[in-house]
């Protein structure tokens, strides 16, 4: 899964380089619903997601037809190596969506050090390798991270009792309707390279529908906060196909970030220690602020 889920960056690289954002998200969706909606129509898996609807369109939005157009969309302008490394502080976003909610975790010290630690590594990306013409796509990615944090955040609350399968392929139908219109007026006037071509069916068949079912399959087997370790490992990933096979650079901001946002996501979501039992309830109530999700 941590290369399943590490190389996107460098095929979205590749294919953009040939076709418009829309027609790869078009693509991408096309195919992976082409391939997992028969699975979910067979299992149906499709009909409880009805009274769900409004809460299905939400998921859809945040955790693919947008972030997938903003992410395609800003790699036209930087590195597949340094959006993977930006998108690694979901986990610290989802940790402060999580506080500004509320739930059952608390705010430790250690959480707080993983949350300076994160961002202070998106600083140091930020501060030490982008330009300013680059501060637009920089934007993008952090929406598409803030995206990545929120939709996970929908399933827990408004759909965990929908099957997991229905909920993906249907989202892949959704999407790939959404962008017809767009992909349909944005299509290349001649048939792309052979390499991009490429690109668009790895991301299609391996990252997007292969993925999803793997991923499933991780979380049957080893619970879901185990599988998320996956997300520690992506960034590397991402860097080293980056550095490799596109020869992008490998700074001292991608060297300080990398190591700063990986550790501090580490920290920021592990959950914290339950109260002590001995803990009476008038003194947990006095530290409410210490509770988080």
């Amino acid at each position: 899964m941590a290369l399943i889920w590490g190389i996107p960056y460098l095929f979205i690289k590749i294919a953009v380089g040939e076709i418009t954002p829309a027609t790869l998200v078009f693509l991408r969706s096309v195919i992976g619903a082409l391939l997992l909606l028969p699975l979910a129509v067979g299992r149906k898996d499709l009909a409880p997601l009805r009274p769900y609807w409004k809460w299905m369109l939400a998921y859809t939005f945040v955790e693919i037809a947008a972030p997938w157009f903003l992410l395609s969309d800003a790699e036209r302008r930087i590195s597949s190596s340094l959006a993977g490394l930006l998108i690694a502080a979901s986990p610290s976003i989802s940790a402060v969506l999580a506080l500004l909610i509320g739930g059952r975790d608390r705010l430790d010290p250690r959480r707080i050090v993983g949350l300076v630690l994160g961002f202070g590594g998106v600083a140091a990306l930020v501060g030490l390798d982008v330009r300013a013409d680059d501060l637009g796509a920089i934007g993008q990615v952090a929406l598409v991270a803030l995206c990545y944090a929120s939709g996970p955040m929908i399933i827990e609350r408004k759909l965990a009792s929908l099957p997991s399968l229905g909920v993906v392929a249907a989202s892949l139908g959704i999407t790939a309707v959404l962008y017809t219109p767009f992909a349909l007026t944005q299509l290349p006037s001649t048939l792309p390279s052979a390499s991009v071509l490429f690109a668009v069916a790895v991301l299609g068949v391996i990252c997007t529908a292969l993925g999803f079912v793997v991923f499933f399959a991780l979380i049957t087997e080893v619970g879901a906060p185990r599988a998320t370790v996956i997300t520690y490992v992506n960034p590397a990933v991402a860097l080293a196909l980056g550095v490799a096979l596109l020869g992008e650079p490998f700074t001292v901001g991608i060297a300080i970030g990398f190591v700063l946002i990986v550790l501090g996501s580490v920290l920021a979501t592990r959950r914290a220690a339950p109260p002590s039992p001995s803990m009476s309830l008038s003194e947990e109530r006095v530290r409410p602020i210490q509770s988080s999700h």
